[in-house]
């Protein structure tokens, strides 16, 4: 009996999200009220109230699972990454096409900032982690972190574009795209 109650919240949390998905590609989460996705998922306000406590708890939870699925990704160990490099590009490549309807959201204008600044952080501590071992660079942190925003945007502008135009490629592609880029700049082009 407990395995179709998993089920079935499980399911009722899945039409949730999907409508809050549909409501966030048009709106700010600001102007996005229960009763609204109620009504579109056909649901009453007491099942949303049993699994969230407002929209934006809701909000929160998909992000902190997306949070935590690159947390583990970028837990690889360092040998792992020096042996692969482009196993982690891949691997997140796959993660926001699983995600990519709630990607494009957190990436639009209607997108929220905190969401995006808890990745940059963990992002970020990964790679100064990963580089210093790897490459036994100099731990100067503000030339490092000159560096990582210059790739970290260039890597959103890429994933942002990946997603508008329809994710015609495979993680595979973009991950071979996006390593060819940073290693290499502007002569991917020739």
């Amino acid at each position: 009996m407990e395995k179709k109650t998993d089920r079935r919240i499980r399911k009722t949390k899945q039409q949730l999200q999907e409508g809050f998905i549909h409501l966030r590609k048009t709106k700010s989460i600001k102007y996005i009220t229960v009763k609204e996705l109620c009504e579109l998922t056909d649901l009453n306000r007491g099942t949303f109230y049993l699994h969230y406590r407002d929209i934006y708890d809701l909000s929160e939870q998909m992000e902190n699972e997306i949070i935590l699925k690159f947390e583990e990704l970028l837990n690889l160990s360092t040998a792992e990454v020096a042996n692969n490099p482009q196993l982690v590009i891949c691997k997140t490549f796959e993660l926001i096409k699983q995600n990519a309807d709630f990607c494009t959201c957190l990436l639009s204008n209607n997108g929220e900032m905190t969401f995006f600044n808890k990745l940059k952080t963990i992002i970020r501590d990964a790679c100064f982690k990963y580089w210093t071992e790897l490459f036994s660079i100099p731990k100067k942190v503000e030339t490092f972190d000159y560096f990582f925003n210059f790739m970290l945007y260039g890597c959103i502008g890429l994933i942002e574009s990946w997603l508008n135009n329809g994710l015609k490629e495979s993680p595979k592609e973009m991950a071979q795209l996006a390593s060819k880029v940073m290693l290499n700049g502007v002569a991917v082009l020739h």
